[in-house]
Parts: C-alpha cells; structure tokens; sequence
C-alpha cells in the first residue's frame, strides 16, 4: 500500500474479457479450512469408510443441484465444468487411494482425503499447460465442498452485494461462480488465474470485464475502493483521478466503436488491401466452440486441442466416444477444414486412469513424458485416436497434427502408426479418408532446424510459438521472475521462423502459426511478412486481426519483415511492429 491510501494506483495483469467497469470493490477471500488430524482405532476404519462414501454421495447431488442451476443461468457449455467434478467424484483411483491412505496412516478420513487431494492439485499445477493448470481448480474445488460435507459444516453461501461491485478474489472456483450475485458484478479481478480459468469463462459469459493474473490485487484493494477494469489492456486503476475517470468513460464508447468496425468484416474476404488471400483459421477445445468459430468468420479450424476430451473421462475414453467428439466437430464446422492435433498431455497414469492416482514425477515436465512421447510408447492407445481421426474424416475436410515432434524419428513412427490404423479400419470396412493430410507441429528447437528433413515425410507445418520460444530462449513462460526473458519479438525467434518457412517453401507445405503470436495483431504483419500462409487465432479475436489484414498491403509486410529482420534487438524490433500497426490503424485508434 502507498502512504496515501487514496492516492491513483495502476495494477497491471492478464486481459481476460473485454471491456471498461468503474464501480466499488467487493474483495472476496476464502476462509482457511480447519482440517483436523488424528487417529483412528483399526475397528473404526469401516466407519470412517461408511462417513466418506456418504459424503460423496451427498456432494454429487449439491453439485448436480448446481450444474442444473448454472445451466439455466448461464448456459450449457458452463454447466458442463460441473461435469468435470462429478467425475472427480466418481473417480475410483481416487476414492481407493483416499482409503488406502487411511488403512496406511490410520489417520481419519478428513485428513487423508486432504493429503490425497493436494498430491493431485501439484501434479496439475506442475504441468506445463495452461488450460491443464486450470483443471488444478476443479479438484481444489471439489475438495473443499467434499470436505465441508465431512467435517459438518455448510458450502453454499450466498456471496451478495448490497449494490453493484467489482469482484476482488485470490480466484474464483465454479462453487464461487453459482454462489455469487451475477447480477451485481460489474467487473471481476482475479489473483491467480489464465486466459482459460473459470473465472474467464465467468467473465465472457455473463459479458463482464475482466483481469485476471495480478498476484495481489487482493492485498492492494481494500473493500470500498473505487476501482476501474480494463479488459482490453489488463489494467486495474485504484481510485482514479477525476481525469482519469474522464479518460475511460470517452474509451469506453470508444472501444465499443472500434469493436463495432471490427466485427462488420466478420463476413468479409480474408484478404490484404492489395487483393492477396491469406487463411485466419481458429483454435478449439470442444464442439462447444463451433458456435464461436462460425459468429467471428474463420476460415477453418487451425488447432482442435483433444486434451479436453481425455479430461473430461475418468478412464481413457473408448475409440468410439472420441470420434463422436471428433465428428461433432468436424460437421460443425461445415466443409471447412478442420486440424485435430493428436494428445498433446504428459503422465501415462493420468491419462489411462483419470485424475485420481499417484503420477509419475518428473523434475523438468516441461520437457518430459508427453505430447509424442506418451503416444509412441503407449501405441495402443495411440491407435486408438488415430482411428477415431479417422473415421470422423469421411464426415468433411480433416488435417491431423502431431505435437511435440523433435526429429524424423519420431514422424516417421507416427506415420507408420497411422498407416496401421488405416488398415485396421480397412479390415473392419469403416469409412475414412485415404489420403488424410499429415502434418507436424514445430515447437521444439531440434525439429525447427530440421524441418527440411521432416518436410518430406508431413504435408504442412505449424508453428506452436508458445513452446518454441520458451525453449528458444530457455525461458519458462509461466515464471514471473523471469518472464521479461520470454520476447516474441527476439531475433532468435524470427530467425527461426524464417528458417521453418524457408524449409517449408522448397517442398511447397503450408506453414500456419497457432500459438499467442497469432492472436496478438501486433505480429499479424510480420508474420505475413515472413511468409507465413495462416493464423490459428482465438475466435474472439478474429475479427481484429481480420480488419488489421485488409488495411495491409502485402508489400509492405515484406519491407517490415526484412526491417525486423535487420534489427539487433527485441525491443527495437517490437518498436517497429508498433509502429507499423499503429500507422494502419491510425484512423480508426488515435485515441492510442
């Protein structure tokens, strides 16, 4: 805290749904759980078993209870995080641990459901992806409600305002979510969290701003405060001037109007000024999704992530319930191509199992068994996705992309997998594609120096920058300490994909860009300029980067491309991208 409480402050954090709120804060903290620890005599185990099963049962209806109530409020696609934990629930490998660690301890079941539920709580934070951290929230979440069904005491309660507020929290838990007064949040700030965090998802439902990622909002905002969210640049104002708070109100109408221009070139040509086609696809999680993809007019989908689907079974999901996913898919997006990568997770037990087992440790995941490397040991399963791919082929255009592949090794076994799973479907007279695309994403070092060797066995690339520069720059991009060190703009990085493009143009293969690159505007033209053929964006944001595209001459991401090239460092080269967004869009953003 400043010497002057009421003095302007500036907090800065991820944006994670658009838009400008100014209101009071409501500041909402979790209240520790008192988990007590003691004893249990051997002849009392049955009846420390008998309290938690009953305690599941009870929690499996509050949150059927609540999912019903979400459903109604805010839509299916949100109720469905509901289903996440029931599964959790009903997840053997859970329940037996839980016992085991009562049977191995003798301590009562409380206390050992909690140590059960933190060793899984750190396996998820420990990986190496976003969407999968997020998933350390649902178990946080379910622990807390199971276990207030154990120790006696109430869950749900009603977290109200007396007036509208803006919502402070450490994070916010699909539990928080159904006990708050949505009605009365007029923005929401988040502690910890991502772009794919409930309280994301909350936010963009219910068409509120947004800014998660501040790491101590809660510990800078007092109840009370005046407070300003920007959703579109990640910032928090405490107690803004009056000068200030004339300053957003005019960028508030002005943002809606910008958007306004943004979204009438949803129906619009993927097309530069100058007449030149250039392909904006989309990334997806689920069918859910499509929706999505079809309002904000991509071309394609550039990235269906297959995660989601393992994650959501408790045991490794049969062939035929992955291709009724893959297939709900690919009629959803209606003739237009569609790129499944193929799982891209890490931790045989977790995927075979569910969430409820003890898992591999491993000291440096992000750079450990996954991706790849999980399939081409476990080919069973493998095949398994493999078939489903491709039946959900003959149902429109399909592309599949293998992640994390580090040399023509690792290709070559893939594709001889996939050979053998078209012969079993030809053996079982299914229906598929015969000759489906197959491409490789180049996200590890070893592979992008390599792609003039991999370029013969794969008929496109994309380039999965998050990775890539991480290992690039030996960088982990989920470190705050050191989170300056993770430059897009570094000339390694454009160097790398100069190289990618090059390798790829001399044996004709797309190249597409699917990581946060491709959905920041600020890169559209470089990348344009380096050659590359497609973005992979989040649908969102497709129709900015759209609208940036069509003011672009193609010539001109060429000048800017060789400018960057030339440039030493990435703060010069970042510079420059400015500007020449800034240039393009003068007209329409001066107010930057």
């Amino acid at each position: 805290m400043s010497e002057n409480p009421q003095e302007e402050r500036t907090l800065t954090g991820i944006p994670a749904s658009p838009g400008v709120a100014h209101g009071p804060a409501f500041v909402f903290l979790h209240s520790e759980l008192d988990v007590p620890a003691y004893t249990i005599e051997t002849d009392q185990f049955d009846h420390e078993i008998d309290r938690f099963e009953k305690a599941l049962i009870a929690t499996r209806k509050e949150i059927q209870k609540i999912r019903v109530e979400i459903a109604d409020n805010l839509g299916e696609a949100e109720a469905q995080i509901f289903d996440a934990h029931q599964l959790v629930l009903e997840d053997k490998a859970l329940i037996d641990e839980t016992i085991r660690e009562l049977r191995d301890t003798g301590f009562n079941i409380e206390h050992c459901f909690q140590a059960v539920a933190q060793r899984y709580i750190d396996f998820f934070d420990s990986i190496d992806d976003d969407y999968l951290k997020e998933r350390a929230s649902d178990i946080r979440d379910v622990a807390r409600r199971l276990l207030h069904t154990l120790l006696g005491q109430a869950f749900d309660t009603m977290i109200t305002f007396s007036e509208d507020r803006i919502f402070v929290a450490e994070d916010i838990t699909p539990s928080d979510t159904a006990n708050l007064d949505q009605g009365r949040v007029l923005g929401l700030i988040t502690d910890k969290g991502g772009h794919t965090s409930h309280s994301v998802i909350m936010a963009r439902s219910l068409g509120i701003p947004a800014v998660v990622g501040l790491h101590d909002a809660t510990d800078q905002i007092d109840p009370g405060d005046d407070v300003i969210i920007d959703g579109y640049d990640g910032i928090v104002i405490i107690h803004p001037t009056a000068e200030t708070l004339f300053k957003y109100g005019k960028l508030k109408d002005k943002r809606k109007s910008i958007v306004d221009t943004f979204s009438k070139t949803i129906p619009l040509p993927s097309q530069t000024a100058d007449g030149r086609e250039f392909i904006l696809s989309a990334n997806v999680e689920s069918a859910q999704d499509i929706d999505l993809v079809n309002r904000n007019g991509a071309r394609g989908i550039g990235l269906f992530r297959t995660e989601g689907i393992f994650l959501k079974s408790n045991s490794f999901p049969s062939e035929e319930e992955q291709y009724q996913d893959y297939r709900a898919v690919v009629e959803g997006a209606q003739g237009r191509m569609v790129t499944i990568r193929t799982l891209d997770l890490g931790g045989d037990k977790s995927l075979k199992h569910g969430v409820g087992i003890h898992h591999i440790h491993e000291e440096n995941p992000f750079m450990g068994f996954r991706a790849i490397r999980f399939c081409l040991q476990y080919t069973n399963l493998f095949k398994e996705q493999l078939r489903a791919i491709l039946r959900a082929s003959a149902h429109g255009r399909v592309r599949i992309m293998y992640p994390m592949i580090s040399g023509i090794e690792e290709l070559k076994r893939a594709n001889e997998l996939l050979e053998d799973a078209k012969q079993d479907l030809e053996k079982r007279g299914e229906a598929h594609s015969k000759d489906l695309p197959v491409g490789t994403m180049i996200e590890i070092p070893s592979a992008a120096y390599t792609t003039d060797i991999l370029a013969e066995h794969c008929s496109f690339f994309s380039i999965g920058t998050n990775d890539l520069i991480q290992y690039l720059m030996a960088a982990d991009r989920l470190n705050d300490q050191i989170a300056h060190l993770y430059q897009p703009s570094h000339p390694a990085v454009l160097r790398t994909i100069r190289t990618i493009v090059d390798n790829a143009k001399k044996r004709n293969l797309n190249v597409s860009v699917c990581g946060e690159m491709a959905s920041d505007p600020l890169y559209t033209g470089l990348l344009m300029g380096l050659g590359i053929d497609e973005l992979s964006i989040t649908p969102a944001l497709l129709p900015e980067v759209k609208y940036l595209v069509r003011t672009i001459h193609f010539d001109d991401t060429l000048a800017l491309a060789k400018k960057a090239m030339d440039m030493d460092t990435a703060a010069e080269i970042r510079t420059e991208l400015n500007n020449f967004r800034k240039e393009r869009l003068k007209d329409l953003m001066d107010w930057e």
